[in-house]
């Protein structure tokens, strides 16, 4: 049950102000263009998606009628059923030439949205990844609101703004959704994506936005909805990437708002009180659905009180129906991911197997350093492993096992780097393990926690050890080029993705380099054309680098088998 302010009345929906009353916030973030409930890498069915995530929002809304229905961001890129689409919009035709993609004439995120009657959405970074007609297209065919506070329009920029905030009434209760986005973004898009985009310092943003609130609709509840991860470690409070992820301070530097709901950081919180601000994260890919519920005291005179506020977060199983409506919206998109995934492409000398990416080297992490380093023509090449679950087979393969080694839509840079730059480089990447002595390396865990696997680069071109025995930012030894000591001031050409060139996830090294090549395509798009022009991926991985002392690397092998398994068993 929804109540507007139409032509300056109140309506309510028969609710009545001497009682106290539930108002209900379900938010989603990240979903990525996951409208089915399959894993498109390894072609089988997967506890996620918008299907089934709209199940558990319909049983929400019909438990909870005074409910509000957000999502924080990162929409409309990541999958193949989104990516089939986006190439339509922004060249006229499908992937490897596919005709038929020319019936798909809506962004099918923004049609399912829709049908579920999202009332507002936070513009992520990744909906610039494919430039701003596709942005735009996107946003056009939403019935609901794009938010962003903290995105403006520079002067004479012909841009269309966003809306800092939207005002609904729900129950009789006025609540305020303010949109944050990460303000990071300028370092991961080329600025012919952005256009006259800028992104404010978040904090002032959001304190401006709640000031003109106040003063102007007096709202009940003030909510946040940002595409921005929460950057602090609530156990250890140590820091994490603290430019792009600026929950943590938008709780403790604004703590006018009630709640914040966030995402970008694909990871999970049920709900934690930093001082009184409620800040809850829903899982990404649609795998998780946040429940936010604020209980409000009537006053005597009019108005509202906020009386409690607490969150869960219900997950999608295996068991969850998806929605059939969601599912036929999806279906002739999902239908022209599936064949554009099923041209054969390339041959695969022997399976390969991803599992051990992050502890050892593999020819399926050296499958893309050779793309990389055979179209940058780099001295030395970055890339890390995104799933560990990838599993190709021998033989004939598809463009679905090569586009499951590089999921995401980065574009490829050359830049001019010293034997520093990668020393540096890889000892930020070495954070990933924790540091043990004698009998510690054989006692699991040696995995560091607080640093996502993918943020795990190596590197091909040079020769190095990660010797665990030493203290964090001490730990790259042996590193060499050309079988030489690598001499620090050793002028190199460096390839790196365009996430990495930002200088995201620590790799502040790379910020400010002079750029001397960019690919004009994405490198899921490099790898799927290189081993179509008939090269075979590598039969085995060249054991450039390797994890050190022997007890350590075999505690990790363990560990990383049994997340394997674990993953599997999903």
């Amino acid at each position: 049950m929804r109540c507007y302010i139409l032509g300056g009345l109140l309506v309510l929906a028969g609710v009545a102000r001497s009682q106290p009353v539930v108002v209900t916030v379900l938010a989603t973030t990240d979903l990525h263009g996951n409208l089915y409930p399959i894993d498109y890498g390894i072609d089988r069915p997967a506890p996620r998606g918008l299907a089934k995530i709209a199940t558990l929002i319909r049983a929400a809304e019909a438990e909870s009628p005074l409910h509000l229905l957000i999502d924080c961001g990162d929409t409309i890129q990541g999958t193949p059923l989104e990516f089939v689409y986006q190439t339509l919009v922004r060249t006229g035709k499908g992937p490897m030439g596919l005709k038929s993609a020319a019936a798909l004439s809506h962004d099918p995120m923004m049609l399912a949205m829709n049908r579920l009657e999202y009332d507002a959405m936070t513009v992520g970074n990744h909906e610039y990844n494919f430039g701003l007609k596709n942005l735009n297209q996107a946003r056009s065919e939403a019935k609901f609101p794009w938010l962003s506070a903290n995105t403006a329009v520079a002067q004479g920029g012909r841009e269309r703004p966003f809306a800092p905030y939207l005002v609904k009434t729900v129950g009789g209760v006025k609540v305020a959704l303010i949109g944050i986005t990460t303000p990071a973004v300028p370092t991961w898009e080329i600025p012919g994506n952005l256009g006259s985009y800028r992104f404010l310092p978040p904090v002032e943003a959001l304190r401006k936005a709640v000031s003109e609130l106040r003063a102007n609709e007096h709202p009940d509840i003030i909510l946040v909805a940002a595409h921005s991860g929460l950057g602090r470690n609530l156990e250890t409070n140590a820091e994490e990437s603290p430019d792009e992820d600026v929950v943590y301070d938008l709780a403790t530097r604004v703590p006018e708002v009630d709640a914040i709901v966030f995402g970008h950081s694909h990871r999970e919180l049920e709900g934690r009180l930093i001082g009184k601000v409620l800040v809850v994260q829903p899982k990404n890919w649609g795998i998780s659905l946040a429940r936010l519920d604020f209980t409000l005291d009537p006053k005597p005179g009019g108005g509202w009180t906020l009386a409690g506020k607490k969150s869960r977060l219900i997950p999608v199983t295996a068991d969850t129906a998806a929605a059939a409506d969601i599912l036929e919206i999806a279906k002739p998109y999902h239908e022209m991911a599936e064949r554009h995934l099923d041209e054969p492409v390339a041959t695969a000398p022997r399976e390969l197997d991803a599992a051990l990416g992050r502890v050892e080297d593999t020819p399926v992490l050296d499958a893309i350093q050779h793309v990389e380093m055979y179209y940058s023509k780099a001295d030395v090449s970055f890339a890390s492993l995104f799933n560990p679950s990838v599993r190709v087979p021998r033989g004939r393969i598809t463009v679905r096992q090569i586009a499951a080694l590089y999921p995401y839509d980065n574009e490829l840079y050359l830049i001019e780097g010293n034997g520093k730059m990668v020393k540096d480089a890889l000892e930020n990447a070495a954070r990933y393990y924790l540091s043990c002595e004698g009998a510690r390396c054989s006692q699991p865990p040696l995995t560091n926690r607080s640093v996502m696997g993918y943020n795990y680069d190596v590197a091909q071109g040079v020769e190095y050890e990660v010797d665990l025995s030493r203290p964090e930012g001490d730990r790259i030894r042996n590193l060499r080029y050309q079988s030489k000591p690598l001499d620090p001031d050793r002028k190199l050409r460096i390839a790196i993705n365009s996430y990495r060139a930002g200088g995201s996830a620590g790799y502040g090294m790379f910020i400010g380099a002079k750029v001397l090549w960019r690919s004009q395509e994405e490198i899921r798009d490099m790898i799927v054309r290189y081993y179509a022009e008939g090269k075979s991926l590598p039969a085995a991985a060249d054991d450039n680098w390797r994890v050190v002392p022997e007890a350590a690397r075999r505690t990790l092998e363990k560990e990383a088998l049994a997340e394997a398994a674990r993953q599997h068993l999903q």
